[in-house]
């Protein structure tokens, strides 16, 4: 159902239409984009005429305001089960499996987190504003596990898009390098752009956006390594790149990473038993988005939450305690598990 309203100005300094419509904080008005487009659709009159954004209102004058029925999404819901780890009236944050695409796409038209969080929730979406991507803020790869942020609505979505775009959400994963870092920590940044030898991948080049990594060596074995990083920036593929870069790619991950070159990083004695890791138990990046640190958009409630590491990413950990293991402090993995 449409949802209307008649303001009436009463400031006696003129004021821009769009900038008074975004100070009244309308929880229905809830960001700047969607006022500028409510605005040139004719869904805001100023004394029942069709005015421009940047209109100066003037004392007396009367805005109505017409807020369209939310248009409904594309996407078909799915009954796909979700792993919560927090949940309000406003979001929730889920444990993504790997395997699960964020998104329905070329290759996958449904089976997407997207459809499953369009099924939970049943919410409205306008779609100028979300894109088609009903409560998708953020993605992760295909075969990259841990947390994802789902706003329930349009505003929640708008709120948390805003943080995420001022940095303000921070990101922590956890990734098993094959190799070892030079140092305990450090910070890689680069530009980031299409590949021009291969379009599914992305590469370290002169041009592109840039993309800001720290990581740091939460414990260190014989020719690998489990890295704690955090991310600045959130581009494509970031830290599957940087590490790359790097020459400490991630293992397991097919598009960076060949199985050639992790038996390269390997004793010749040990290289079957990396192929049959690689075969049978990891069978994806050993990358998992492990916590999310940020400040509740619409309660001001600190959080900070974890997910615990997948099967598969404790299984190569207790394998590399048995094949790898070298003599250095041992990280809690009660805190990870």
């Amino acid at each position: 159902m449409t949802s209307e309203r008649n303001v009436t100005y009463d400031r006696e300094t003129p004021c821009r239409l769009d900038k008074y419509l975004g100070e009244m904080k309308l929880p229905e008005l809830y960001s700047r984009s969607f006022i500028e487009k409510i605005i040139a659709d004719a869904h805001v009159k100023v004394n029942n005429v069709d005015v421009k954004k940047s209109y100066l209102l003037k004392q007396g004058d009367t805005i109505s305001i017409s807020i369209p029925e939310l248009a409904p999404t594309d996407i078909v819901p799915q009954d796909i089960p979700l792993n919560i780890i927090y949940e309000d009236e406003f979001l929730a944050v889920i444990n993504k499996p790997a395997g699960l695409v964020v998104h329905p796409g070329f290759g996958n038209p449904d089976q997407t987190i997207a459809n499953a969080v369009v099924h939970r929730y049943k919410a409205g979406h306008n779609e100028m504003e979300t894109g088609n991507r009903p409560g998708i803020v953020h993605r992760l790869d295909k075969d990259t596990s841990g947390l994802m942020l789902i706003a329930k609505d349009d505003r929640t979505q708008s709120l948390l898009s805003g943080l995420f775009s001022s940095r303000q959400v921070r990101k922590t994963y956890l990734a098993i390098s094959t190799g070892v870092p030079d140092s305990f920590e450090d910070k890689v940044e680069t530009l980031i752009s299409r590949s021009v030898s291969n379009p599914l991948k992305m590469a370290v080049s002169n041009t592109g956006r840039t993309a800001v990594t720290h990581y740091r060596i939460m414990h260190y074995y014989q020719c690998f390594a489990l890295l704690q990083i955090d991310l600045e920036t959130g581009r494509m593929h970031q830290i599957r790149v940087h590490l790359a870069h790097r020459n400490i790619p991630v293992l397991g991950d097919r598009l960076y990473n060949s199985l050639r070159n992790v038996q390269n990083f390997v004793p010749d004695n040990l290289q079957k038993k990396v192929t049959e890791l690689l075969a049978n138990h990891l069978k994806r990046q050993a990358l998992h988005a492990w916590k999310l640190q940020f400040t509740h958009p619409c309660t001001g409630q600190a959080l900070t939450l974890t997910a615990p590491l997948p099967d598969d990413m404790v299984y190569t950990l207790d394998w590399l305690d048995k094949y790898f293991a070298v003599d250095n402090e041992r990280f809690d993995k009660k805190l990870l598990v």
